[in-house]
């Protein structure tokens, strides 16, 4: 698991006006929580936490936070950014205690998509349902992604919450409050291919135009042959 510790700094000052400074002066507010103890309110390098944030492992990792010369242990719980700017504009962090699990979203990595049998053969594409679950572990035991293989996947076919292996100790959170064993993959039919052979198959089953009748003649329109009678 990929490794980071962040430099932060306390701040006193509160309020809208405050974190406009500080982002003006290239610092992001942030607060820690938990472990029983009161909340942190901190103040963030911006340049060195916007490289961190663009690797995919910082959201599942337990993170070093150096606050003064002391060091506590916390996970990401809320990071939010400026609406169109690649700005930072505030991160909640949690403590965390080596001694007591942790859930966290984890996200879901599909291999081996463009060799199974429902893509390959069968002329299907993948569906991705899910792209990260819910899983409860000690902090050790947190997982930076979870691999789904789908290389045994046929047409029609899904992998559940139930078939994604999981590492020793790792669980996934709804299943173990007894809910449902969701789909998180599945192989369908492409559907241009569907309108396809629906549209085949409608032709087929039309009568064709300028239909013959039963001498091989066409058949004459019901006011003709009302004229040839009255002759």
């Amino acid at each position: 698991m990929a490794k980071f510790e962040l430099n932060a700094e306390l701040r006193d000052a509160k309020g809208t006006g405050a974190s406009r400074r500080l982002r003006n002066a290239g610092k992001i507010p942030a607060v820690m929580y938990g472990a029983g103890k009161e909340p942190a309110m901190l103040a963030l390098d911006h340049a060195s936490l916007f490289h961190q944030v663009s690797n995919e492992s910082f959201y599942t990792s337990i993170l070093t936070v150096n606050v003064g010369g002391q060091k506590e242990q916390a996970v990401l719980r809320d990071i939010q950014m400026h609406p169109f700017k690649p700005r930072i504009q505030h991160m909640d962090l949690q403590r965390i205690s080596a001694t007591e699990k942790l859930h966290m979203l984890v996200p879901l990595h599909f291999i081996n998509q463009d060799i199974a049998p429902g893509v390959k053969l069968q002329g299907g594409i993948v569906a991705h349902l899910m792209t990260e679950v819910d899983v409860t572990c000690l902090p050790h035991q947190l997982p930076e992604y979870l691999t789904v293989d789908l290389s045994n996947l046929n047409l029609g076919q899904s992998v559940h919450l139930t078939d994604v292996p999981l590492p020793e100790g790792v669980s996934i959170t709804s299943l173990g409050h007894g809910g449902a064993d969701l789909a998180v993959a599945t192989i369908t039919v492409v559907r241009a291919t569907v309108e396809a052979e629906a549209e085949v198959a409608a032709a087929a089953a039309a009568p064709a135009e300028g239909a013959t009748a039963a001498g091989g003649a066409p058949a004459a329109p019901a006011a003709e042959a009302g004229k040839k009678e009255s002759k």
